[in-house]
Order: structure tokens, then C-alpha cells, then sequence
């Protein structure tokens, strides 16, 4: 394992250069003020550097809560966000090189980067690649796009052509009033036919987000689809 300093004092840090990109995000953005000794032990439960975007991320950022907190982006934590090594209980012994759950929606959608071997584990995509967990569908999407790329297109935006209809009149004032560990659920469920076909008149209210990644397993289990796995723990 590589210290603590190897990780940290590296020639062309990737920070200031993404600082500039969230400076000039073309959505909506929050960026937390970190947890300095919570993300130093994260950088090195992931033994990332400061030279890619994802090490940048976790060292200078608590995450990013992007469109009002419709999407929350993992860093070394903050307030009201845990961080990267919690979201992914590095301290419960997950191994990083399963994956890594970098983000999640407001509905239970889950952004992950593949580990080395995704398709031993049932996921799309290469190693190093970002995957989606789609609510609406109970199954992982591949983006092709590895984790610098991914953050750069959030950041271009909008997120509307992205989420489609999953998004109702007033969405933005009801994920608004949310803390950054709440999601909202929605009933009947994204999945089923009539949440699609009418789901502004869906019934909706906010959970905790533990809650709704756990109703996204139960849904599968019902379905009797494989098992999402790796939906990320609070």
C-alpha cells in the first residue's frame, strides 16, 4: 500500500484544473467543504492520487450536489453527505476493487465505476468504466465513459435529457427540501407501467436513501432479476 504522501504530493495535482470546471458547471451546483481527516483516509482506502479527478475529488471536495441535491456525487465527505469510504464501507472491509458507488439520484439511481472484473459480478461495461443503475428498469446500463469524462459531462448538463420523464412538474422544489441522505419513492413503482404512463400522478414522499436502494433490491427479488448488489451502504 502506497502512503499517505505518495497519494497526495504529486506533480500536475488535478484540483485546480477541476476546480475551474465546477466553477463554470452549467447546472446547478453545490460543492461541500470537505472532511480533511476523512478524506485523507479514504485516499488511502482507494489508493487513487491527487492527479486524476476521482483522487482530486475525495482530497479537496466533500461531494458535489448537483441540480438542487437531484444528484449527489461522492468526494471525502461533508456536511450532511458521507463520503466515499462510508458510501462504500471500506471500513466493513469492501474491497475497492469490486467497484465503487461514485453517485446517487434522488430516485434511487446508482452511478458506479466498475472494478476489475464486471462481468464476473453481472454488471455491463469494462473495468474502470462508469455504469448506471436505473430505478425505472431495476438494471445496470453501461455509459461508456470512464470517471473524468463522466464528471464532465454532469457538469455540462443539462440533466433533463438524461432523466427524461422521469422528472414531474415542481420536481426541483420538492428535492429541494431535502437533506443530502434523502430520497424520494415513488409509488406505484418506477418500475411497474403505471408509474410510467402518468408519474406526476404518482404518489411520492421522502425516505431515507438506505430505504430506497434497499426497495430497488426488493423490486429485482420480486421480478426475479439477478440481485443489483453494490447499491452502495449508509
Amino acid at each position: 500500500m502506497r502512503p499517505l504522501p505518495e497519494l497526495t504530493d504529486v506533480p500536475d495535482p488535478a484540483w485546480p484544473a477541476l476546480a475551474d470546471r465546477l466553477a463554470a458547471a452549467a447546472v446547478p451546483l453545490r460543492v461541500l467543504e470537505p472532511d480533511p481527516e476523512g478524506a485523507r483516509t479514504c485516499l488511502l482506502q482507494l489508493q487513487v492520487t491527487a492527479r486524476s479527478w476521482l483522487g482530486a475529488l475525495i482530497l479537496n471536495c466533500g461531494g458535489l450536489l448537483l441540480d438542487d441535491g437531484w444528484l449527489r456525487v461522492y468526494g471525502g465527505g461533508g456536511p450532511g453527505l458521507p463520503g466515499l469510504g462510508r458510501v462504500n464501507a471500506f471500513d466493513e472491509g469492501r474491497d475497492p476493487a469490486e467497484g465503487l458507488v461514485v453517485a446517487h439520484d434522488v430516485l434511487g439511481g446508482v452511478f458506479a465505476l466498475n472494478g476489475i472484473d464486471p462481468a464476473a459480478a453481472g454488471r455491463p461495461g469494462q473495468p474502470g468504466e462508469v455504469i448506471y443503475f436505473a430505478p425505472d428498469a431495476l438494471r445496470w446500463e453501461p455509459l461508456d465513459v470512464g470517471h473524468g469524462d463522466w464528471l464532465a459531462w454532469l457538469l455540462e448538463g443539462p440533466l433533463d435529457d438524461f432523466y427524461g420523464t422521469l422528472r414531474w412538474p415542481g420536481w426541483r422544489e420538492e428535492v429541494a427540501a431535502l437533506s443530502p441522505t434523502e430520497g424520494i419513492t415513488v409509488y406505484p413503482f418506477l418500475w411497474t407501467a403505471e408509474a410510467q404512463q402518468n408519474l406526476p400522478g404518482a404518489s411520492r414522499r421522502p425516505v431515507p436513501m438506505r430505504e430506497l436502494l434497499s426497495l430497488s433490491g426488493q423490486g429485482c427479488a420480486a421480478l426475479e432479476e439477478r440481485d443489483p448488489g453494490f447499491l452502495g451502504a449508509f
